[in-house]
């Protein structure tokens, strides 16, 4: 009886040390390398009926549709919520505009509309989060002011907590800057500063914000005023956020500023193009990303159509131009950053497309992997990250 138990106990021991020799050999399944994405096009004539789902194979750089995730009128921003169960899509319908809420059905891939509210402005084009997700801003382009939202706690769109006008100098470009413009806006990363970029006013509009009430009033100095007819339009914090760099619209450039988080102001660093010195011809930028290793700044070119790439200097902020690449098609009005921080994806509005690139880590470089077609007037895309 006790050779049998001690010949029990040496299998027992024999099989489970050999388990354990077998996991530590095996290989490790890969983490999933999918994400689910969501892409805002422009309705209407396009042929398009609103936000269209993709699967992205960041192993592979590849993009697959999954179909309509739901059908809404010229959703030209869309943004996911940082707890990834709601969706919010800016419409941009002139004096009809609305902003409507969604729930994420991630399973799929379908957006199911909660409430939409008026904008309470003509053509809102930029959506962005506080840093406690309870507030949802919106700028309203053609109107020129910005909108607070709550978020409830079902997800749905609460009655506005403010409504702010821009205010200030008009540019000297009287078709493009005949009022107030605002077409980005985003909180300061400890949540005191709501900054704004107004194209009409070649500024950046600063405002006090109160996460307690969601409301805004102006900073001191209420703006930080650009080059002449310059045009701001989007902007972009550096990953340390002593930096932030505005992409101009109208004279196709970046201006780098140093950023001062006591009072939120800016100080202007640089002008530097988007574009080769012997490019003549038409031609407005659109998106900025700085890339999450602070090293390299993206702006996009609709006319050239490129991605123009700088070399962020870390200890000034201060830019070096690095190249300018080809997206393929025509008028790539935004593009994103993948999750795995190795691709660029950008929307091609013009010749319906969205076009993959691979980063270079060691020079900025973009490389096209692969391309998806047919997306009808493609203008916005953003990642699940849940």
């Amino acid at each position: 009886m006790k050779i049998t138990r001690r010949l029990f106990a040496f299998f027992v021991f024999s099989t489970t040390l050999g388990a354990l020799a077998f996991a530590a050999a095996a290989p490790k399944p890969a983490a999933d390398s999918h994400y689910l994405a969501f892409v805002g096009t422009y309705t209407g004539e396009t042929g398009s009926k609103g936000i269209y789902a993709f699967d992205f194979d960041s192993a592979s750089g590849t993009l697959t549709t999954k179909g309509l995730a739901a059908e809404t009128i010229a959703p030209s921003f869309v943004v996911i919520h940082p707890n990834g169960k709601y969706a919010y899509a800016a419409n941009e319908a002139g004096k009809k505009s609305t902003v409507t809420a969604f729930a994420i059905d991630a399973k799929s891939a379908r957006l199911t509309q909660l409430n939409q509210l008026p904008a309470l402005g003509d053509d809102p084009c930029h959506l962005s989060f506080d840093k406690t997700g309870k507030y949802l801003f919106a700028a309203n382009y053609s109107s020129g002011n910005v909108v607070v939202f709550p978020i409830l706690g079902d997800g749905k769109l609460g009655e506005p907590t403010a409504n702010m006008r821009d205010t200030g100098t008009l540019g000297p470009n009287k078709e493009r800057q005949d009022g107030p413009h605002a077409h980005w806006v985003q909180i300061s990363s400890d949540n005191r500063f709501l900054c704004v970029s107004d194209l009409g006013l070649d500024a950046i509009l600063s405002y006090h914000f109160d996460a307690a009430k969601g409301t805004l009033t102006p900073n001191d100095p209420p703006f930080t005023k650009l080059a002449s007819g310059a045009g701001p339009r989007h902007g972009a914090f550096s990953p340390d956020g002593k930096f932030f760099y505005v992409v101009s619209e109208l004279n196709s450039a970046v201006t780098a500023f140093s950023y001062h988080p006591a009072k939120g102001t800016l100080e202007q660093l640089q002008v530097v193009s988007t574009l080769p010195a012997d490019f003549h011809g038409r031609n407005d930028t659109a998106e900025i990303a700085v890339h999450p290793d602070g090293k390299w700044l993206f702006a996009s070119n609709r006319g050239h159509d490129t991605i123009a790439v700088f070399a962020i200097d870390p200890a000034n902020g201060t830019l070096r131009p690095a190249g300018e690449f080809s997206t393929g098609g025509k008028e790539p009005r935004h593009f994103v950053i993948d999750p795995t921080v190795k691709f660029l994806l950008a929307e091609n509005q013009n010749t319906n497309s969205i076009v993959v690139f691979s980063i270079d880590s060691s020079t900025g470089a973009l490389r096209k992997v692969s391309q998806a077609d047919n997306i009808p007037s493609p203008v916005c895309f953003t990642f699940l990250l849940h």
